[in-house]
């Protein structure tokens, strides 16, 4: 029971939750022990929190999970899970986050408390409209990344925002690619809001959307605010690990791969993983260390 209650809790899907440390990270603290400290622990406040949603979200969808031919394994659709102990620990689990939250910063706990409600809004009925679907997602990733500033007491800047809301449209659009993909025909059956969704539909979004995310983040690398700030014009040279890894994505989405959870690519898939990194490690090394 244990391992499926921790299953549930999708530990995977907690990567998403990284968007927590873009504050730290940009605004420059990232050895700032105290600050890495209290980033930490939004990190894990916010993967409790979700991690309860997920819940709870199983606990509602349980019976169009049965159809499906990867969720119907989840502990919760298949029985081995009961509803009967898996929303108490649910509801506890929150509970004991926004109280921590809440000791932690108070801002934070807003920003917390408001990414609890618009999951559970989503889970509920918002993730049957289309298009708003998506966007929620996105307003999900960009409350992440509030929180991560709140916590240390630093600004949300505008570009932050800007590449961070893009990045999730484009992490949520092609999720909807992988899942038509992988149900076919069966996927109105699985969720409703996948028949206003059409391959060509989501293929033009997601043309628009990569495009304006890579432009997003090359135009923030070389604006004038962000050589000011960091006294150097050479983030630039990071451009080249982006657009790798959004087209090592891409590639994976569009060759079947990780279609029943894309984002377990960001972990999972080795050159996509190592772009990441060599994408932190030359940010570190031009903002932190004046690389050049």
């Amino acid at each position: 029971m244990i391992k499926d209650l921790i299953k549930s809790l999708r530990p995977l899907q907690w990567s998403k939750n990284a968007f927590v440390f873009a504050g730290l990270f940009f605004s420059q603290n990232l050895f700032h022990l105290s600050y890495l400290l209290r980033s930490l622990a939004a990190f894990f406040l916010f993967s409790f929190i979700s991690g309860a949603t997920y819940i709870i979200n199983d606990i509602k969808d349980r019976e169009e999970d049965k159809v499906h031919p990867k969720k119907r394994f989840r502990p919760i659709a298949s029985g081995r899970l009961k509803v009967s102990f898996a929303f108490p620990f649910a509801l506890i689990l929150i509970i004991l986050s926004l109280i921590l939250g809440y000791l932690l910063n108070q801002n934070f706990f807003w920003v917390l408390f408001s990414y609890l409600l618009l999951t559970l809004a989503y889970s509920f009925f918002l993730k049957d409209i289309v298009i708003l679907d998506l966007l929620v997602i996105a307003f999900g990733f960009v409350l992440r990344a509030l929180a991560g500033t709140v916590v240390i007491s630093v600004n949300l800047s505008v570009w932050l925002f800007i590449c961070t809301i893009l990045l999730a449209l484009f992490l949520g659009i092609t999720k909807r690619k992988a899942e038509i993909t992988l149900l076919g025909d069966s996927a109105i059956n699985h969720r409703s809001v996948l028949s206003h969704y059409s391959h060509n539909f989501l293929d033009q979004m997601t043309s628009v959307v990569t495009a304006a995310t890579v432009v997003s983040y090359a135009i923030y690398t070389v604006a004038p605010e962000t050589v000011a700030k960091f006294g150097t014009d050479k983030l630039i040279f990071t451009i080249p690990f982006v657009l790798y890894g959004i087209f090592r994505y891409l590639y994976l989405i569009y060759h079947a791969e990780f279609l029943e959870n894309p984002e377990w690519a960001l972990v999972k898939d080795p050159p996509l993983t190592i772009a990441i990194l060599l994408w932190a490690l030359s940010v570190v090394l031009i903002i932190y260390l004046k690389w050049s």
